[in-house]
């Protein structure tokens, strides 16, 4: 994205010269105002057991039908040449072990965890590796790199103590930041007393290769654990010819891993800084299962711009000028998200994208997540593997018991105060929520004019690009939904003044998204519609529920495994606050209850019906 940004600011007109051309012209078309489409309210089932059963049978079918969808959905890197050098990455709790997990999962720490599902890879969930991908294994050394699935797989943990996998949903302990602070720190340790640059890289070098020299000797199949996959073997010679050819870039491999390391999380520095002055600290070391829109793109950018290589005019043209925290989203039954062309297939209307729809193509949205992490080489092939097994994939039914006769009591209550806002492909933004709107304008006009012609540029994803799926060629962004995309790169994302407000999203798997609003701030279902008892500060990232208020469990006083959660401050920062969707509305005439204190019986019964989508 920097790259973009850069060109657009050098080649483009100045900026006033081309907003007044925007307007004019149509460069940046806005979505057109269409008439919603009949609310949808799905009926309560007769037989909650038998709707569980089914539904299980249907993500497992969906799951089965897009097996090689899933595979890079889930365990592919998002870059087929960039990343961190696995073998580095397995040596840091060698080199650090107190500030990485135990031998089974050094990265639980980030929140990472081994999915039983996963029998034999080397990585938890949510690592993947170029050699699963590369063309010649013995061409060059493997990068990991996280996948969608160190996102967007979930887990909830039932009754029995047993863990349920949500395919689709949030990893509500990965933090990204985390991961970075704590190479950070390794290196940190490696220095020593040492200041100068050069010795200080001569250290580490030395570091990771006589701890590889260990490592190997002590056990030959440490890095790869004799993994197969498809025909695909790597086993212990597989591994000592990575070893030898690590060894041979070793300098040049590890200096760049320093820099970049260094500099992105700098850059994340200077982002907590400027944007989260009064919990700088706290979100210097991330927070789990939450993202910033700012992504390490930006930092990087805010570290070249420290750094004078970029200048003053480009920070306050150019740069994202506010904060952008986020819970990470569910991403199942995303064809409720999509937009649909208006009559003349000329705009898209009906449909979001991300939290305030300002990326509305379901291929796009990918590749922004894709880049967000700080790759300028990305795979595209993992975007449109996801967009195909997203589009339809079902969300999970709620785990526990529910009771029927009082889910149909709110039923008609939903039907009435909510249904007609929180429906399938409503693609209107909303801005009298209350909502902090830190995320809903992160995306300004320079921005939008570099992901306009990124995304759909030669480097990300044009109509001509060509990958192979399934043992065929095919181009990922060529049309959407039967309409050429060549010459249409607005559609890429829309311009701010149409997306200054966040989107009423389908509650389908809505008791799998808790904690709610956008940044998360609201712990259960109850604290949502009861927002005068909105706990300021909860434990946030548990895997136990609260199957009363519908939320994972937030209170402190039976929060005793330190290591699970932690505790969310909404006080703390703007970006933080629980405010919004904490009072009652008036659209066209109509009067819509989203405080419901005063009726706490109507409350409890849509609770109920809430379980059930």
């Amino acid at each position: 994205m920097l790259k973009r940004i850069v060109l657009v600011l050098f080649v483009a007109v100045p900026v006033v010269a081309l907003v007044w051309y925007g307007r004019v012209s149509g460069l940046f078309d806005s979505r057109l105002t269409a008439p919603p489409p009949p609310a949808v309210v799905f009926s309560v089932p007769t037989d909650w057991g038998a709707a569980q059963t089914q539904r299980k049978a249907e993500i497992a079918a969906h799951l089965a039908g897009h097996q090689e969808n899933f595979d890079h959905f889930a365990n592919f890197p998002v870059s087929k040449t960039q990343g961190i050098p696995l073998i580095v990455l397995k040596l840091l709790p060698t080199l650090a072990p107190e500030y990485w997990g135990g031998k089974d999962n050094f990265l639980s720490v980030m929140g990472l965890y081994n999915d039983e599902r996963l029998a034999g890879y080397p990585f938890p969930r949510g690592i993947g590796f170029t050699g699963l991908v590369r063309k010649d294994l013995n061409t060059d050394i493997d990068y990991a790199s996280f996948t969608c699935g160190g996102c967007h797989i979930g887990r909830v943990r039932l009754d029995n103590g047993q863990y349920q996998y949500l395919d689709g949903g949030v990893n509500s302990a990965f933090n990204v930041v985390g991961y970075r602070q704590r190479i950070v720190q390794t290196l940190n340790k490696v220095y020593g007393a040492e200041t100068d640059r050069g010795k200080k890289n001569q250290l580490v070098i030395q570091a990771i290769l006589a701890a590889l020299e260990n490592t190997h000797k002590e056990n030959p199949a440490y890095f790869y654990k004799n993994y197969v996959y498809k025909g695909r073997s790597f086993d212990t010679r597989y591994e000592a010819g990575q070893i030898t050819l690590f060894k041979k870039k070793a300098d040049a491999v590890i200096t760049e891993f320093i820099n970049h390391q260094e500099a992105v999380y700098a850059g994340w520095k200077i982002i907590a800084n400027k944007f989260y002055p009064t919990i700088e600290e706290r979100i210097s070391a991330g927070f789990g299962g939450m993202e910033d829109a700012l992504g390490f793109n930006a930092a990087a950018a805010y570290q070249n711009l420290q750094a004078g290589k970029l200048t003053s005019l480009f920070a306050s043209l150019a740069l994202p000028q506010s904060h952008g925290i986020t819970d990470i989203m569910v991403v199942w039954d995303q064809d409720t998200h999509d937009p649909r062309w208006n009559e003349d297939k000329t705009r898209l209307i009906n449909g979001g994208g991300q939290w305030n729809g300002h990326i509305p193509l379901p291929i796009y949205k990918n590749i922004a997540a894709q880049v967000t992490l700080g790759f300028g080489d990305l795979d595209i092939s993992v975007s449109a593997h996801a967009e195909r097994l997203l589009k339809n994939l079902p969300s999970p039914l709620y785990p526990f018991n529910v009771n029927l006769d009082l889910a149909r009591v709110g039923q008609k209550l939903f039907t009435d105060n909510c249904a007609d806002c929180h429906q399938p492909n409503n693609g209107k933004v909303y801005i009298q929520m209350g909502t902090d709107m830190g995320r809903a304008i992160i995306a300004g006009t320079i921005i939008t004019l570099a992901a306009q012609s990124g995304f759909t540029g030669d480097a990300d994803c044009s109509p001509a690009t060509t990958i192979e799926m399934g043992g065929k060629q095919v181009q990922p962004c060529a049309e959407y939904r039967g309409v050429s995309l060549k010459g249409n790169s607005k559609q890429a994302m829309l311009p701010p003044r149409v997306h200054n407000g966040y989107n009423a999203l389908p509650l389908r798997g809505l008791w799998a998204q808790a904690p709610y609003l956008h940044n998360g701030s609201v712990p259960t279902l109850y604290h949502m519609l009861i927002p005068a008892e909105r706990p300021a500060v909860f434990v946030k990232s548990r895997l136990d529920y609260d199957k009363k208020n519908v939320g994972f469990n937030w209170r402190q006083e039976d929060w005793i495994d330190k290591n699970e959660g932690y505790l969310y401050d909404t006080n703390a920062s703007p970006a933080t606050s629980h405010a919004g969707h904490d009072h009652d509305v008036i659209e066209n005439g109509k009067t819509y209850k989203l405080d419901w204190s005063k009726d706490p019986a109507g409350a409890w019964a849509l609770i109920e019906y809430l379980k059930t989508l």
